[in-house]
């Protein structure tokens, strides 16, 4: 059985962790996102179905072609962020889960219902990007997710021609302290949450 992780860990991951707008100018490595990636996949989706896709945003060309798809608020902190993470949701997925989920025949279970693609697309690739922002806390690294940009706008500048659809935005990097706005409120246990 594991132990449980200890305080430092914790705080690394979670009670310390912070939502950045800001970063140094430090890059991230080609290599760190690579580790970044082989830490994240490891975590569960339906059926292994592992839908999300990744566009890690470096050089300016990139970064270029993804400013005009941000809300107004997100365009400075977006340009200087070392890394935009582009989490997308491949609409295909399911062609994949022969190799994926070699059980049974899970493939079928989605050919032709477009209900159950978008809703499991949509849920299982949103599950991925929060495993990426542990797994880059993991590594030390800072995150700032959002949500503020155009996704058709998006979707045609990177994913023209392809079955994949954006979902949201990470930026990457070594978060900048002097840029963190005061930390906000949580919900309580009872508030929330119900023992049946």
């Amino acid at each position: 059985m594991p132990a449980p992780l200890d305080t430092a860990s914790l705080a690394q991951l979670f009670t310390n962790a912070r939502t950045h707008n800001g970063f140094a100018a430090e890059e991230v490595s080609d290599a760190t996102l690579r580790q970044l990636y082989d830490l994240l996949k490891w975590g569960p989706t339906a059926a292994n179905n592992c839908p999300a896709r990744f566009v890690f945003v470096k050089s300016q060309e990139a970064k270029a072609r993804l400013k005009p798809a941000l809300a107004a608020g997100n365009v400075e902190k977006t340009m200087a962020a070392p890394v935009t993470v582009i989490v997308a949701r491949d609409m295909t997925f399911y062609e994949h889960l022969p190799t994926l989920y070699p059980a049974t025949d899970a493939r079928s279970w989605f050919v032709g219902n477009d209900a159950m693609i978008e809703e499991t697309s949509l849920r299982d690739s949103t599950l991925q990007g929060a495993y990426l922002i542990l797994a880059a806390r993991a590594l030390g690294l800072d995150c700032g997710p959002m949500g503020g940009f155009d996704k058709t706008t998006l979707d045609a500048a990177f994913f023209a021609g392809t079955p994949l659809k954006s979902v949201f935005l990470i930026n990457l990097g070594h978060g900048d302290p002097g840029k963190l706005y005061p930390r906000g409120p949580r919900l309580d246990f009872d508030t929330v949450c119900r023992i049946a």
